[in-house]
């Protein structure tokens, strides 16, 4: 044999078993021990996706639920860890979802009254009218370095725009609407 025919049948061979474990399943053991191992990554996936310690154990949970039911699903020695990824960010999107629907009012009046009723209106009562005057009155007394950036940012603009604006840095205009803010919650504590 020369060395052209040896190494390709060394390829072949190294080819063949590659098909082979492509296509054996992982015993239960590996497939179980290799799933916990993950334990403290997707811990922390949870976590950025969730933001709640609880909901993120409720969903790893649910995702080493769906992997050991599904396990049968899982391919050969294909990437256990992105498999277990996917699972935990579908089952959060489809989590999601069914909140969102469940959200969802249905209106049982016959002229389908709530439905039909404008989102921007509602009843003006004294005291909602009290307390927005109260609010506008506690905004203007503030000094303008913070009452301008306050009130520009109460009417939807960015901080890259107030700052542009403004002619200030963006942390100076992050900074003063977060002070204005703590300084409004303590003058109207009562209408908290």
């Amino acid at each position: 044999m020369c060395l052209n025919d040896l190494l390709l049948s060394y390829l072949l061979l190294y080819i063949c078993l590659r098909i082979l474990l492509k296509h054996t399943t992982m015993t239960v053991v590996e497939f179980n021990h290799q799933l916990i191992s993950l334990e403290t990554k997707l811990s922390r996936f949870a976590m950025s996706l969730t933001s709640d310690k609880e909901a993120a154990q409720d969903l790893l949970q649910e995702t080493y639920f769906k992997a050991l039911s599904h396990r049968d699903k899982f391919i050969g020695y294909s990437n256990l860890k992105a498999w277990a990824f996917t699972i935990m960010k579908n089952t959060f999107i489809n989590n999601y979802r069914k909140k969102q629907k469940e959200n969802t009012h249905n209106d049982t009046t016959k002229n389908s009254y709530f439905l039909n009723m404008s989102k921007d209106s509602y009843s003006i009562t004294p005291d909602n009218e009290y307390t927005t005057q109260e609010i506008l009155k506690q905004i203007d007394s503030l000094q303008n370095d913070f009452k301008q950036p306050f009130k520009m940012f109460l009417e939807g603009y960015k901080y890259k725009e107030i700052a542009d604006k403004l002619d200030l840095k963006i942390g100076t205009v992050k900074s003063r609407i977060f002070f204005t803010r703590k300084k409004l919650m303590k003058s109207l504590k009562d209408f908290q």
